[in-house]
């Protein structure tokens, strides 16, 4: 696959206090919800192509999930009505990148994908926990979307070393307890021999980083907004790659230093 990379990283979350601590939550701004940057052309004309060719890899949703799939569908085009670079004009959306997309080309939730940047992952709460009932997932950072499809919060973290049973029930209550006026965001850092966005990877195949060559570092502004209607919350990742060339040489030193740790 291409190498597509941005020329600067929006956050280092490696660097500051409010993102390098768990969870690193930090409100939205109005507006700032849905983001566009310089890899806006190149990552779109990969997620076109993946939702064409993979479309079984990158798209799933459970029935049930249509009405929060098209409340999402009409948030993101009352954020894009307010964008520049975007007109929203009867059933049609011109993009940035020149694209036009109707917004009866495809399901719902597949239009909203071909419009922004961020993957989009929507989560419903049937009993005790949330779980992941509908995803665009186009850009996974070594997961799958085949392998979490369904499953509640705290199965979708089994891997994560710090996702113990304390912090499942704390993020269990933040996400009964969001509110759809107060949206967040964190970020996390992944290091990285392969720029490719597209990296899916089994639970039980680990991640071996070849460090005798290039380096990435991957930085996913997740953020969680609670759908008013519905009371969905959409989990969005909104990826970036860049060289480690590119980084200042002590967010250099201080990213190689944690991730060795």
């Amino acid at each position: 696959m291409p190498e597509i990379c941005q020329k600067t990283l929006p956050v280092m979350p490696w660097m500051e206090e409010r993102t390098r601590r768990l969870p690193g939550l930090n409100p939205i701004a109005p507006g700032e919800w849905l983001q566009i940057d310089d890899a806006y052309g190149p990552q779109m004309a990969l997620r076109e192509k993946l939702i064409s060719t993979r479309r079984d890899d990158v798209f799933r949703q459970a029935d049930g999930a249509q009405d929060a799939v098209a409340e999402l569908l009409e948030r993101i085009l009352a954020e894009l009505r307010a964008m520049p670079g975007f007109d929203v004009a009867g059933n049609f959306v011109t993009c940035p990148d020149g694209r036009r997309v109707g917004l009866d080309d495809d399901t719902a939730l597949i239009v909203a994908a071909r419009l922004v940047q961020e993957d989009l992952l929507i989560l419903q709460k049937p009993d005790v926990e949330h779980v992941l009932t509908a995803a665009v997932l186009c850009f996974p950072a070594s997961w799958t979307l085949a392998e979490k499809f369904g499953d509640t919060l705290s199965v979708i973290h089994n891997p994560v070393a710090p996702y113990d049973a304390a912090m499942a029930q704390r993020v269990q209550r933040m996400f009964d307890l969001m509110r759809p006026e107060t949206p967040m965001w964190r970020a996390n850092s992944l290091l990285y021999d392969d720029p490719a966005l597209f990296q899916p990877r089994p639970e039980n195949d680990p991640r071996e980083i070849r460090r005798d060559g290039p380096l990435w570092v991957r930085v996913e502004r997740q953020s969680l907004v609670k759908l008013p209607q519905t009371g969905a919350v959409v989990f969005s990742i909104h990826s970036h790659v860049v060289p480690l060339s590119r980084l200042p040489r002590r967010a250099v030193e201080l990213l190689l230093r944690q991730k060795r740790g």
